[in-house]
């Protein structure tokens, strides 16, 4: 093999290995207050696969974890923030997580039962001027690769109220996004877990995707 072949070989093979990497990486909130932020630890990974097949993303399959104070929570255009239970936000968190989102990130908070009384107190430290404001069925994060012309799909009953979207919008743009009495984690996990149907699951499934697709690109 000549000199010039071989290092053809090598710079090729380079931009394959360079071309082959994410684009993006996405990752799970991590919080104090003793609330089950790991719950549903196969959602996230499913809703990516998901993203990169149906909506030709580039998202990593390798979902990082990140604390609600890290300074690297910049590195990932879309954070996931889930459990059941209490949540606190120190003062270095709730700076952190402003900057975050005023900086072009976005957070989607999804409730997974138990959560809301305490997230509502918790994101008045992050955005002391911004109250959640339901949006409405017209919103784009409703209409992107699908269309949900209701709102949020109802993925588990919960106390039987209907499902809800709140944001908060800071100039115009949606920052963050919380899913309420809609449990759309649950019906990205792994069919076995919660044992949903194959309709709940890509009704949740479609949805996330719209969320995704909406944080990559509208929300900017």
């Amino acid at each position: 093999m000549s000199h010039r072949i071989f290092i053809f070989i090598i710079v090729l093979l380079a931009q394959l290995s360079v071309s082959a990497q994410a684009s993006y990486q996405v990752a799970v909130l991590k919080y104090n207050g003793g609330g089950d932020w790991y719950a549903n630890p196969t959602s996230l990974p499913n809703l990516v696969k998901y993203c990169n097949k149906h909506l030709s993303t580039n998202i990593s399959e390798n979902v990082e974890t990140v604390a609600a104070g890290d300074p690297n929570i910049f590195n990932y255009p879309f954070v996931h923030m889930t459990g059941h239970g209490n949540v606190v936000f120190s003062s270095e968190d709730a700076e952190n997580l402003r900057n975050y989102m005023l900086g072009g990130g976005f957070l989607h908070i999804d409730d997974n039962y138990g959560m809301d009384k305490f997230i509502r107190t918790e994101i008045q430290k992050v955005f002391p001027n911004n109250e959640f404001v339901e949006l409405p069925y017209s919103h784009p994060v409703f209409h992107q690769k699908y269309d949900f012309n209701t709102g949020l799909p109802k993925i588990h009953e919960h106390d039987d109220k209907r499902p809800q979207a709140f944001g908060i919008i800071h100039e115009g743009r949606l920052v963050c996004l919380y899913t309420f009495e809609c449990d759309l984690g649950d019906g990205w996990e792994d069919a076995e877990v919660h044992g949903d149907s194959p309709q709940k699951r890509e009704e949740a499934l479609r949805m996330g995707a719209n969320i995704i697709q909406y944080a990559f690109t509208a929300a900017h």
